[in-house]
This record gives C-alpha cells, sequence and structure tokens, in this order.
C-alpha cells in the first residue's frame, strides 16, 4: 500500500527523522493560509498523487509570498498531472502539501527495501540525490552505495557511517547523518514497510540534514499489525480494477496492452506475459487467482478481466495443482455467460483434472478456443486480438 509524501513524512517524524515544517493545504485559500503561517520568504506548493516525478510534471513550484501560493494552488488543484510513472492520462490532483522553503546545498539520495537476491534488506545511498534513482541505476552504477543488513541486529552504527562518509557528508556532520540512517531504518522496521525512500536527502546550507521528499510503501501482508495505517490508503490513487481485485484476494495489475490474461501462480504470469510479448501481442494485464482460488474467485477474476474496455481477447493458462481445471473452467463459462461476452477467449488448460476442464469449456456453447502448449495459446490469442481490429 502507496501513501501520500505528508503521510509519510508525519510518520517518518515520529521516527525522529528530521523533515521540512509543512502544512496540507485542499484549497487555494488553504494554501495561502499555511504560507502565512510557516512564515518563511519562500514556501514550496507540492502536488500529492502516488507517483514520482512531480516537478518535472509542473507539480513542484516555488512560491515568493502567500499570494503566490495561492495562485500557484489554483493552478496545481484539479490538474491531470502527467509524470513517467503515471502514464498519459496522469492522475488528478486534489491536495497539496505547503512546505517551508529550506537553503539547499548538497542532494543525495537514500532509500531501504527489500534484496531478493540475498534475501536481506538493504540500505542504498547516493550522491546523485534529487534524479530518478532507476536511471542514476542505469547509467551510473557505481554511485549507489549499499549496505546489505543483518535481520538480527538491524542496521549498525558502523555502516551508517560508512555510507555517510561514501557520500562525502561533511566530517563534522557523519553522527548527523548516521543518527538520521539509524532513525530511518527503525521507521522502516517498525512500520513493516517494503519501500522507504528518501529523494532527496537534503544538506541545508545551515548544515542540517532534512528528508526533503519521502516515499512510503507497506507491505500488505504485514498491514493486520497496523490497523491505523488503513485509513491512510488513497482510493482514489489506484486503479479502479486493483481496488475490485483486491476484494477477492485477487493478485491484478493494469497494464496498456490489449490481451487479458488469467493465471493461476505468479511465475506462469509472468512466463504468459512474456510469450503473449514473444508473439507479437501486447498483456493487458497480470492476474494471478491463486493456487487455491474458488470458482466464485474464478468467476469474479473473469469479470474484471472483461471491464477493461481495452481487453480485444483474453488467454486463459492454468496449470492445475491445487486449483482443479474443472472448477476454472466453470468459473470462466459461468462468467462468459453472465457477461455475454463478445471477444474471443483461448484457454490452455495441464493438470488436476484437465479432462474434465477441457470438456466442460468444450460443451459450453461459448465459443472457447483451445490451445495445447504456451506457445500455441499465445499465438492464437494474439491472432484473435489483431483480428478484432
Amino acid at each position: 500500500m502507496k501513501i501520500h509524501e505528508y503521510q509519510g513524512k508525519a510518520l517518518l517524524k515520529e521516527y525522529g527523522v528530521p523533515v521540512p515544517r509543512g502544512i496540507v493545504a485542499r484549497t487555494p485559500e488553504e494554501a495561502e493560509a499555511a504560507a502565512r503561517e510557516l512564515g518563511t520568504d519562500v514556501v514550496v506548493v507540492k502536488a500529492q498523487i502516488h507517483a514520482g516525478g512531480r516537478g518535472k510534471g509542473g507539480g513542484v513550484k516555488l512560491a515568493k509570498s502567500p499570494e503566490e501560493a495561492k495562485r500557484i494552488a489554483s493552478e496545481i488543484l484539479g490538474m491531470l498531472l502527467v509524470t513517467h510513472q503515471t502514464g498519459p492520462e496522469g492522475r488528478e490532483v486534489k491536495t497539496l502539501l505547503i512546505e517551508e522553503g529550506l537553503p539547499i546545498d548538497r542532494e543525495f539520495y537514500l532509500g531501504i527495501t527489500l534484496d531478493r537476491v540475498t534475501g536481506r534488506n538493504v540500505f542504498m545511498a547516493s550522491s546523485a540525490g534529487g534524479m530518478d534513482i532507476e536511471k542514476v541505476a542505469e547509467e551510473t552504477p557505481e554511485l549507489i552505495l549499499k549496505e546489505t543488513i543483518d535481520p538480527s541486529v538491524g542496521l549498525r552504527g558502523f555502516q551508517a557511517r560508512k555510507l555517510a562518509f561514501g557520500l562525502g557528508i561533511p566530517n563534522d556532520l557523519i553522527n548527523q547523518a548516521a543518527k538520521f540512517m539509524l532513525s530511518l531504518y527503525d521507521a522502516y522496521e517498525k512500520m513493516d514497510a517494503s519501500l522507504v525512500e528518501i529523494n532527496p536527502f537534503l544538506l541545508t546550507k545551515d548544515n542540517r540534514l532534512i528528508a526533503l521528499d519521502a516515499k512510503v510503501t507497506f507491505d500488505d501482508n504485514a498491514m493486520f499489525r497496523h490497523k491505523d495505517y488503513a485509513d491512510l490508503r488513497d482510493l482514489s490513487e489506484e486503479e479502479p480494477l486493483e481496488i475490485e481485485a483486491s476484494k477477492f484476494d485477487l493478485n491484478y495489475i493494469k497494464l496498456d496492452g490489449n490481451i487479458g490474461c488469467m493465471v493461476n501462480g505468479a511465475g506462469l504470469a509472468m512466463a504468459t506475459m512474456d510469450i503473449i510479448k514473444l508473439a507479437g501481442g501486447e498483456p493487458a494485464n497480470f492476474l494471478d487467482v491463486g493456487g487455491g482460488a474458488s470458482q466464485e474467485r474464478v468467476e469474479q477474476a473473469f469479470k474484471i478481466l472483461l471491464a477493461d474496455d481495452n481487453v480485444r481477447a483474453v488467454l486463459i493458462n492454468i496449470f492445475g495443482g491445487i486449483v482443479r481445471c474443472d472448477m476454472v473452467a466453470n468459473g470462466v463459462v459461468a462468467a462468459a455467460k453472465n457477461l455475454g461476452v463478445s471477444i474471443p477467449i483461448v484457454a490452455r488448460l495441464e493438470g488436476t483434472n484437465v479432462e474434465e476442464g477441457r470438456r466442460v469449456l468444450n460443451e459450453s456453447g461459448i465459443g472457447i478456443i483451445p490451445a495445447t502448449t504456451m506457445n500455441d495459446a499465445a499465438e492464437k490469442v494474439v491472432s484473435a486480438a489483431n483480428a478484432e481490429f
């Protein structure tokens, strides 16, 4: 679960992470009042959406007076902010964070996440702050420093100091930087976060170290320990079909293609998307119904697939282990009949009760196209999707 910058900063502040003074505003008048209350020569008007690159899209601007803050707020509120992470459709700005302007000396990057190669958390730092970290990793990976963290002891002081020295933090601020990093890791652990990023991590001209931005993502599997975090969720920032899928414990991510995919198992789902691409098609989603899906969940999954207007064909790729092929087939047939499906459906079934599953599909009367191998299924669904144009 993602949260807004202002929410992340409020949580980090509770763990001793220094953040700028800021006030949330949802109207131009509130933005003007916030600027007056902060009382600094310059305030920063920042759009609050779940995406990076807001500054490049025109969602972060400086105001030198409360009146200018009001004018800028009126321009940003309600705009469709388009960044490299939102896609061309953009996100509507409904909330602003008005922050005190700070005297910037240098900008760094800090981040904590799980390294799946080592199976341990990794603390990352870079002197290339304020930039897209993905671009830094691609073009100048040597600028990203990493410290792998032993889960039994957490981030150690010597590791934090090593990162601080590596960033080129002035010697008299090394301890301050180490304290910042230790507090940040403490927050990451206790919040059960899956990602915390500070970009930029700011060194001011008056020798303060501050989190100028904050990105916090929670591990959904740990949310039962943080009931109060549920109130931080902003459904308007999430894809409606993904919200609907979460109600039925379906793993669904909307993509930009025109071929809907219904698969059981994340690995098979990834392989299915890859083979569709290899066959010249574009997947419209990632949808994993899970290893223990019920017929109701399969039916709901199919409804979600078809609710995407971009879908021109559907590929069902099921390997029956815990979930039986006949159960999946019955769910698909029920959903297809209830919804009056008119687009092509290609199905490949293997595993438990596969013959019964194939019989159910063949006798359904809804013209499902059978496939034997993954390659066969991919070629047939790409051909079917293209034939629709």
